[in-house]
């Protein structure tokens, strides 16, 4: 909005200025041709004479300067001509004559050959004043939209604001409900002997999970935060998607998954942040590893500066798709099972973007795969 506004400007800004200009042509020719020879006219019939060098607008502000002298006391008059003589770098004089240029007819003489001064000073500037008038009322109304729009952000940002702490609520409260009751079950010693590990380990994952939402919430919001920087060095690209792929080949391995990986064997130069720029391809692979399908297949692709993460697992719902980026954003299904976050491929897309890169959501992949995720960057060379 903010470019479109800015180019809106220029625009308007170029037709005033053509205005201006073919306006300035326009009131010049009518000078030349009408209002010139009606002044001079006026002027040879009041026995009003100017002398000297300079152009009609400059004559004219200095006979008005003039004009208005004559009401000043004699002695100051000669000496504010003189001053308007200086100031106005002219030769020019001016010499009135007219018998009619004395007494209550003289002031009102003035009077008129000052107002008619006014008018003419005022038709050769109107260009220039409807130029800035109409400029202000656009700069002004482009103001006003991007004033609504800033306020009609910032409700939406509320909005989403509230969803989010929501969200949060939501889901650590259910292991937090949990860990409560199955700790006060052991701690009273209702749980069976046997059973006893089986809630401990439940108490353990429960916590597991909280961390591991803290520790996303905390890099979103840090990642959202204005003073953030990412700290990037000269790296190999094909060589970290081969490390992070490398630290979840166990998980993988769990599920049954087959990864099917095609990453050049060459090095794949990079300016980037390890740290940001590993933690969101884990995110990629981290989504593949819950919503895959188990015992199904999972391609890492990395051709061209252009990483695909693909899996064999549920097709995401179109509707879905336009917000999947989103923070908390999940299927119900999802919600109640699977146990993903939401914020794993909000902080991807917001790395990847402080790379220089984009992340897509691809719902028609080849080869068999139910969707894929692409991470773009733009090649050093």
């Amino acid at each position: 909005m903010k470019r479109t506004v800015k180019w809106h400007l220029i625009q308007r800004f170029l037709i005033v200025l053509f205005c201006v200009y073919w306006g300035g042509v326009v009131i010049d020719y009518l000078y030349r041709l009408v209002l010139t020879p009606a002044v001079l006219r006026f002027f040879e019939s009041q026995q009003i004479e100017i002398t000297g060098t300079g152009g009609i607008f400059t004559w004219m502000i200095q006979m008005l300067f003039y004009i208005l002298t004559e009401f000043l006391p004699p002695g100051v008059r000669e000496w504010v001509k003189s001053r308007i003589d200086r100031a106005m770098g002219s030769s020019m004089r001016i010499e009135i004559t007219s018998p009619l240029y004395s007494g209550v007819w003289g002031i009102l003489l003035r009077v008129l050959i000052t107002g008619g001064i006014l008018v003419l000073l005022f038709v050769r500037l109107l260009p220039y004043l409807a130029g800035a008038f109409y400029y202000s009322r656009a700069v002004a109304k482009q103001f006003d939209l991007l004033l609504a729009e800033e306020k009609e952000q910032k409700l939406a940002d509320d909005k989403k604001k509230n969803l989010l702490l929501s969200d949060i609520a939501h889901d650590i409260k259910t292991p937090i409900t949990t860990i409560c009751g199955y700790s006060r079950a052991l701690s009273e010693g209702v749980v069976e002997e046997g059973k006893r590990q089986a809630y401990l380990d439940v108490i353990y994952a429960k916590a597991l999970r909280m961390d591991e939402l803290v520790t996303l919430l905390f890099e979103y919001v840090k990642l959202e935060s204005e003073g953030f920087v990412l700290h990037r060095q000269q790296g190999d690209l094909a060589e970290l998607v081969r490390e992070m792929t490398a630290l979840l080949y166990t998980d993988f391995e769990e599920k049954r998954m087959t990864l099917e990986m095609e990453i050049a064997e060459e090095k794949m130069p990079f300016e980037m942040d390890r740290l940001q720029l590993g933690r969101a391809v884990t995110n990629l692979l981290t989504n593949a590893l819950r919503y895959g399908k188990e015992g199904g297949r999972v391609l890492v692709r990395l051709t061209d500066y252009e990483l695909t993460v693909a899996d064999e697992g549920e097709p995401i719902d179109p509707a879905l798709a336009d917000h999947i980026f989103e923070p908390f954003t999940r299927g119900d299904r999802a919600r109640s099972t699977q146990g993903g976050s939401g914020l794993g491929l909000g902080i991807a897309k917001k790395i990847v973007e402080m790379h220089g890169g984009r992340l897509l959501l691809n719902l028609r992949a080849e080869g068999g795969y139910t969707k894929a995720f692409q991470m773009r960057f733009p090649d050093p060379a």
